[in-house]
């Protein structure tokens, strides 16, 4: 597909264009955190706690006095760049084992590789969180070490099924008789005809790691105090859902509306990228 044929059917989609605009949002209020929030995140307000939504407090504030419209501008930094950070985890290892793993199809190797995989499926992110945390404590690191884990064997499996369709084509037997090793025509020919799937599938890890980051920080695994978060603004919340409930809503509003949009983004992405989805005229 061309560049222009590319933001045509982009520009068509609305799921692309919905998605889009719910992230761009996000993204667009953690960058200008860094610069400007309404309020200083980490000054306490006793005497002002608990506010309502208001003109000077726009989501209101919490139980320290503090608001949370600012809390939640920077807890968009925290979600992102722990879910970008687990992403590349997974995606540097897992796409080059799972290249490897479809060069060695059927021996030793692949056998290893596919079994290690499993192996980490047999254990959620937040269970290998808390086994982290148990060795190294609470930490943001952590949360991303264990979120990166749990990716692995989900981009090793993707680009292993994907690329041992592709070694059957013809083109990969030409490169073949001209010389190439098998390293080269995973990196030349295999990787770029599955870069599609990965980035269409990384769209959908990228929420699964904003959601999995906020479930680590509301049990005490992830981000610790006092940078704000979204899944520890809910746990702050749990107990004054009755006498605050908009402590609860609004960062629970940020996560939803945050996955919804890469969701729709990553499903928009799939339907331009696959030509399979695009013949049947979705």
């Amino acid at each position: 597909m061309t560049e222009a044929g590319f933001l045509h059917a982009a520009l068509r989609s609305r799921n692309l264009v919905l998605g889009l605009s719910l992230t761009l949002v996000f993204a667009a209020a953690a960058l200008v955190s860094f610069l400007w929030t309404p309020y200083d995140v980490t000054q306490l307000d006793i005497p002002g706690k608990l506010q309502t939504p208001s003109a000077s407090h726009w989501f209101g504030t919490d139980h320290f006095g503090r608001d949370i419209l600012s809390m939640i501008m920077v807890g968009a930094q925290t979600s992102i760049a722990v879910a970008i950070v687990a992403v590349g985890i997974g995606m540097g290892v897992g796409v080059p084992l799972g290249l490897a793993a479809a060069v060695h199809r059927g021996s030793l190797m692949d056998e290893v590789i596919m079994r290690g995989n499993d192996l980490v499926f047999a254990f959620p992110s937040l269970l290998i969180a808390i086994m982290i945390t148990a060795v190294f404590g609470p930490s943001a690191l952590n949360a991303i070490i264990a979120i990166g884990i749990f990716n692995i064997p989900v981009f090793a499996r993707l680009t292993r099924g994907a690329a041992l369709s592709i070694w059957t084509r013809d083109f990969i037997l030409s490169a073949r008789v001209s010389g190439k090793g098998p390293a080269r025509i995973s990196i030349e020919h295999i990787l770029p005809n599955v870069t599609n799937l990965l980035i269409v599938q990384g769209t959908i890890q990228f929420s699964l790691g904003i959601l999995a980051e906020a479930a680590l920080s509301y049990v005490g695994l992830g981000v610790q105090p006092p940078t704000p978060s979204w899944g520890r603004m809910l746990a702050d919340s749990q107990t004054l859902i009755s006498l605050a409930p908009h402590m609860a809503l609004f960062p629970g509003f940020a996560i939803l509306l945050t996955v919804l949009g890469l969701n729709l983004a990553g499903d928009g992405l799939r339907d331009i990228l696959d030509p399979r989805i695009r013949r049947t005229g979705r």
